[in-house]
C-alpha cells in the first residue's frame, strides 16, 4: 500500500514538473517572439524617424538574438535597406551581401541586389576623380538586369546602366581631352577611338569623333580625318560638333565630304525607294 501511495506521488510530481516545463516553454517562447516583435518595430520606427543607425542596430539584434524567429530573414535585408538609406554604403554592401548568400531564393532577392548597385550607383564621383566605383555599379547594374529581366526593378537599372555607361565615357573623353591639349596626339586618339567602340550609345560620341577629326588633322593624316568626318556626317548631321568639324576641313577635304554625303544620300534614297 505505501509503495504503491509512493509510485501515485511520483506521478503525479512528474505531471507537475511536466506541465510546468510545458507552461515555461511556451512562456518561453512568447517572451523571444515578442522580443523579437519589439525590436523589428523598434527598426521600422527608427527608419521612418531617419534614426538609421538605430535601425541598423535593432535589426541586426533580431538576427543575433533570433535568427529562428519568424522576422531574422526581412531583418537582414532591413539593415541593409537602412544603411543604404544612411548613406552607409560599404555597411550596406555587407549586409545585402550577407542577404544574397545566405537566402539566394528569396522571394525579395531582386530587390537586395537592386539595393546593393544602388549603394554602388550613389558612390559614382565626378569625372575628374577615380571611377572604380562607376565600373562596380555597371557590374551591378549588368548583373541584376540579367539574372532578374522581369524584375520591376530592372527598368530602373537599365536606365541607371545607360547613365553610369555615359559617366564612363565622360571619363574617357576627359582624359583624351587632356592628352590632346598637350600634344600626346597618339594617347589622345586611344581614349576616343575607346568612346566611339565602347560607349557607342552615350551622348560623347559626337565629340569624340569630331576630337578624331581634329587629332587625325594634326598628324596631316587626311584620308583618317575624313573618313572619320563622313561618319560624322552621315551619323549626326545636324549635331554642333559635326559644325565645328566642318570648320576644320580645308577646301578640298570640304568639297570632297561634300561628294560623299551627296553619294551616301543617293544610295539612301534608292534603298528605300519602292520598286
Amino acid at each position: 500500500m505505501i509503495k504503491q501511495f509512493a509510485l501515485l506521488s511520483l506521478a503525479l510530481c512528474m505531471l507537475t514538473l511536466g506541465a510546468c516545463s510545458s507552461d515555461e516553454k511556451v512562456k518561453a517562447d512568447a517572451e523571444t517572439n515578442q522580443s523579437a516583435v519589439e525590436l523589428y518595430n523598434t527598426g521600422l520606427k527608427a527608419m521612418k524617424e531617419k534614426n538609421y543607425r538605430l535601425a541598423i542596430t535593432s535589426f541586426e539584434d533580431v538576427e543575433r538574438k533570433f535568427p529562428y524567429s519568424e522576422y531574422a530573414t526581412d531583418a537582414q535585408l532591413l539593415a541593409g535597406k537602412a544603411a543604404y538609406e544612411g548613406d552607409f554604403f560599404d555597411d550596406a554592401i555587407i549586409a545585402l551581401d550577407r542577404f544574397i548568400e545566405l537566402h539566394p531564393g528569396n522571394d525579395q532577392i531582386d530587390y537586395a541586389y537592386y539595393l546593393q548597385a544602388l549603394c554602388y550607383y550613389e558612390q559614382i564621383s565626378d569625372v575628374r576623380r577615380d571611377q572604380k566605383a562607376t565600373h562596380e555599379a555597371l557590374n551591378a547594374l549588368d548583373t541584376l538586369i540579367k539574372r532578374f529581366p522581369n524584375s520591376q526593378y530592372t527598368r530602373d537599372a537599365q536606365l541607371k546602366r545607360d547613365l553610369t555607361l555615359d559617366h564612363l565615357a565622360g571619363k574617357e573623353m576627359e582624359i583624351g581631352r587632356y592628352y590632346l591639349t598637350r600634344g600626346h596626339v597618339s594617347a589622345s586618339i586611344s581614349r576616343f577611338l575607346n568612346v566611339v567602340r565602347s560607349y557607342q550609345t552615350t551622348t560623347h560620341v559626337p565629340e569624340a569623333l569630331h576630337r578624331l577629326v581634329e587629332a587625325y588633322l594634326s598628324l596631316g593624316i587626311e584620308d583618317e580625318a575624313l573618313r572619320i568626318a563622313s561618319i560624322l556626317a552621315h551619323n549626326y548631321p545636324g549635331n554642333k560638333w559635326y559644325e565645328q568639324t566642318y570648320k576644320l576641313l580645308n577646301p578640298a577635304l570640304r568639297a570632297e565630304l561634300n561628294s560623299e554625303r551627296s553619294w551616301f544620300d543617293r544610295t539612301v534614297e534608292s534603298l528605300l525607294a519602292p520598286e
